[in-house]
């Protein structure tokens, strides 16, 4: 009798993990490639901020290249990353607001402020910490200004 229900256990933890591999491979492409691109404006932003708060010892090298890496990924065509469909709403899995598909014009303004001040910072990054921190601002305020109107609060 023991060994039967071992079977059957092994034979229910087998279709939870498949079930689980599933479910990873079905997720939506488009969430998780926009992901990426905000891990990469992430990981850039948390070295040039490190630099402005003191936090880490600036460099010129090391702030040019974050700074840009940031102009890069903005140089990525991301249209496809976002269809209709892919917001909080339709997908738990991301944070994205159902608002930004209503208001593509503000969204665009938006992105169009976060490239001027991606542009202004790798102007600075490389001359100074104090040209560093100036760009800073606007550069987090650029990230914010989007944030706060079309991504939904992270679940604690």
């Amino acid at each position: 009798m023991m060994k039967k229900y071992s079977i059957l256990a092994a034979g229910l933890v087998s279709v939870a993990v498949i079930g689980t591999a599933i479910a990873q491979e079905t997720e939506n492409p488009a969430i998780k490639a926009r992901t990426s691109i905000m891990k990469l404006y992430s990981f850039n932003i948390a070295t040039l901020g490190g630099m402005a708060k003191g936090e880490t010892e600036y460099d010129a090298e090391a702030a040019t290249r974050a700074a840009n890496n940031i102009v890069a990924v903005l140089q990525i065509d991301q249209s496809e990353m976002w269809p209709a469909g892919s917001d909080n709403v339709s997908d738990p899995s991301t944070r994205a607001l159902p608002d930004i598909w209503e208001n593509f014009p503000d969204v665009g303004t938006k992105a169009q402020a976060l490239a001027d001040a991606a542009v202004a910072m790798q102007a600075a990054a490389g001359q100074d910490v104090d040209s560093l921190k100036a760009a800073m601002g606007p550069l987090g305020g650029a990230c914010s200004a989007c944030h706060k109107a079309y991504r939904a609060p992270e679940d604690k």
